[in-house]
């Protein structure tokens, strides 16, 4: 009997300690609960709170500033900008013609996929495009010498005068300050560049040409000597102008050498209904 108490006393001991275990582990689950309940109840307050936000917002965006109301207002915007440009267009009008004798490469890109031809290519003759009439041939501006046509010389530069003019008057339009200003003079026009590059820097001063970090040096967009570096250069400019408004309204460049090119594919998307709705 004596035995058999003992056994039971260490079988008693056995569960006790057991039980304190089990009381301490469910005491601290317990905590752990409690501690989630407490985050729970934080979140739900919080949730409440973004709710009645979310909830105030869309009152508000259903009020006379919503969404709803400047979306249309984008859209009228757009839609003047749209009028502003078609009249820049009439006065400076770009046409393809045909039977001109070609002086520039024809530059082919991949136009905008149709349902029936996902990967359709357009190409377009730069020769081929005029403006007002005129057409811009570069061939004066990278081959200049003794027997150049002094009226091609003449009809690029006003060619140039009349897309650097359209341009700047696209740019104030949409209300984009052009990288690159532009000092109008019809077909004496020039174009500044704040930050010339090193190999621009080099050609000029190698020419003698006065030089000043604190003022634009300014390029002419016609030829004025039988040196072409200065006039090319700004060509180049231009082109960067076009490709900047054509990178403001979703528009990738077509190439880098045809002015006219990318003029006409920026007066196309601006006429698109895709400017509007965007």
């Amino acid at each position: 009997m004596r035995e058999k108490l003992e056994s039971r006393k260490l079988v008693m001991g056995n569960m006790s300690m057991q039980s304190k275990v089990v009381r301490e582990k469910t005491k601290k689950q317990e905590e752990q609960l409690n501690s989630k309940i407490r985050s729970l109840l934080m979140a739900g307050s919080a949730l409440s709170v973004a709710n009645r936000q979310l909830q105030e917002a869309n009152k508000s965006l259903g009020g006379e500033g919503g969404y709803v109301p400047l979306r249309n207002l984008q859209k009228f915007l757009r839609a003047r900008q749209q009028f502003l440009v078609s009249q820049v267009s009439l006065l400076y009008p770009v046409k393809v013609v045909t039977g001109h004798t070609h002086d520039q490469q024809p530059e082919s890109y991949t136009g905008r996929s149709g349902p029936g031809n996902p990967s359709a290519v357009k190409p377009l003759d730069a020769a081929s495009l005029t403006i007002s009439g005129v057409h811009l041939s570069v061939r004066p501006f990278t081959k200049m010498n003794f027997f150049t046509d002094k009226k091609e010389i003449l009809s690029s530069a006003t060619a140039l005068g009349y897309v650097a003019h359209a341009v700047s008057l696209i740019g104030l339009y949409i209300k984009l300050p052009l990288r690159y200003p532009i000092r109008l003079g019809a077909s004496r026009t020039y174009i500044c560049d704040y930050a010339p590059s090193l190999e621009a820097i080099s050609d000029l001063t190698s020419n003698s040409l006065p030089y000043s970090t604190s003022k634009p040096m300014e390029f002419p967009l016609f030829l004025d000597s039988q040196d072409t570096t200065r006039s090319a250069y700004a060509v180049f400019l231009l082109n960067k102008d076009v490709e900047q408004l054509l990178n403001f309204i979703g528009v990738e460049s077509l190439g880098p050498r045809h002015v006219l090119v990318n003029f006409k594919q920026l007066l196309n998307h601006i006429f698109s209904r895709e400017y509007i709705d965007t």
